[in-house]
């Protein structure tokens, strides 16, 4: 075995320096050459735009990358397919290291709900703008005769009046019934005397006129219960589109007749 000879200062002082000398070569070694030689270092990723991906298939995408994701938010976008990716961090062009987890945000799957806003007697623009802002779309519309010239008369979701406050899908598509105001075009108002009610609110609908005041007026003799005796404006008169008729009829056969009574109906 050989032996290191310290019979000198001067010895020594060489042997320490070569003991020092190889725990430098070893400690350089080790963090200049294992370290980067087992762990890549140096070696950047690009990452790459993943927007308008969809999450399915994200998993095999990113690990031929050396890559790996975790979805961190979600959110709802109307006319945008579910599991769509949204934004990403880092940004698409960052380099990162191997392995380096990406977080997604994407579009959730279901809708949440949202109460339904009061659209009714708005004007159409601004009725438009708080759809847009509850994140709800404006569907079909409609116009009917009305003073109201684009207001908005009804909101409908699938056909059916809906209600402020019921919950809806937000993305959902509203319809509008808005007014289109009185045509400047006159036509004589079709007398409905004698016709009973039901049947002379038909009449005057369909000839688009709207029901005023419907008035109970004393059965006189030659008059049948339950029918119109009275209109304003008479049959023959000229009238426009969403003009409204006030009727009087006379009590029904089943309802006591008081003499000189005239009451507003509720319609």
């Amino acid at each position: 075995m050989a032996k290191i000879s310290t019979q000198s200062r001067s010895d020594l002082f060489i042997h320490i320096g070569i003991i020092c000398s190889l725990i430098l070569v070893f400690f350089l070694g080790f963090f200049f050459i294992y370290l980067p030689f087992t762990t890549n270092h140096g070696e950047a990723i690009t990452v790459p735009d993943l927007k308008k991906k969809s999450v399915e298939g994200l998993e095999d995408f990113l690990d031929s990358r050396d890559l790996r994701y975790e979805v961190s938010d979600c959110t709802y976008v109307a006319n945008i397919p579910p599991l769509t990716i949204l934004a990403q961090y880092p940004l698409p062009g960052a380099k990162v290291k191997e392995g380096r987890k990406i977080y997604v945000t994407v579009v959730s799957r279901t809708a949440p709900l949202i109460k339904m806003p009061k659209l009714t007697d708005m004007t159409h623009r601004s009725a438009q703008m708080l759809l847009k802002s509850v994140g709800l779309e404006e569907g079909n519309i409609s116009y009917v005769p009305d003073m109201a010239q684009n207001a908005v008369l009804r909101q409908m979701y699938n056909g059916q009046v809906i209600q402020p406050g019921q919950p809806i899908p937000k993305g959902s598509k509203i319809d509008l019934e808005l007014g289109e105001g009185l045509g400047t075009a006159q036509f004589e108002a079709p007398s409905v005397i004698d016709m009973p009610l039901e049947e002379a609110k038909i009449v005057l609908i369909g000839a688009g006129l709207k029901i005023g005041q419907v008035m109970t007026l004393p059965l006189e003799e030659g008059q049948a219960p339950g029918a119109v005796v009275k209109q304003n404006p008479e049959g023959g008169n000229n009238v426009r589109i969403g003009d409204v008729i006030d009727l009087w009829v006379t009590p029904p056969a089943a309802e006591p007749i008081e003499n000189g009574n005239t009451q507003p109906e509720q319609i």
